[in-house]
C-alpha cells in the first residue's frame, strides 16, 4: 500500500526557509520519480518541482526556480524540498507524489492517491 507522508511545514516570514520532507512506504522507491504539489486555498493543486528516480534529472516550476530545490534520499526513501527566500503567495499545502512516468509528473490529475499535505504559511 503506497503511503507518502509529507512534514516540515509551518509558519515562517517572507524571506524565510523551511525543508519539506517526503516519507515514502509501500513502493520500491528507487523506481519512481518524485514530485511536490502544492494547493493554495481556491486554487487548483499545481506543479512545484520534481526529481527521476535516480536524482538525476531535476525539473522546477519558473515560480519557484532559483529558490525552491527538489531532492532525494534513496536510501531512505524520503524526498525533500529545501525551500528559500520564501513569499506569501508560496502559502499552500504542500504534498508529494510518485510517478513512474516522467511524462506524467507536471498534472495533478495523474495521480490517484495523495498524503495529508503539509501546510506552509508566509506571514509576517
Amino acid at each position: 500500500q503506497v503511503q507518502l507522508v509529507e512534514s516540515g511545514g509551518g509558519l515562517v516570514q517572507p524571506g524565510g526557509s523551511l525543508r519539506l520532507s517526503c516519507a515514502a512506504s509501500g513502493f520500491t522507491f528507487n523506481e519512481y520519480h518524485m514530485v511536490w504539489f502544492r494547493q493554495a486555498p481556491g486554487k487548483e493543486r499545481e506543479f512545484v518541482a520534481a526529481i527521476g528516480n535516480l536524482g538525476i534529472s531535476l525539473r522546477h516550476d519558473k515560480s519557484v526556480r532559483g529558490r525552491f530545490t527538489i531532492s532525494r534520499d534513496n536510501g531512505k526513501n524520503t524526498a525533500y524540498l529545501e525551500m528559500n527566500s520564501l513569499q506569501p503567495e508560496d502559502t499552500a499545502v504542500y504534498f508529494c507524489n510518485a510517478a513512474r512516468r516522467w511524462s506524467e509528473i507536471a498534472t495533478a490529475k495523474n495521480f490517484e492517491t495523495w498524503g495529508q499535505g503539509t501546510q506552509v504559511t508566509v506571514s509576517s
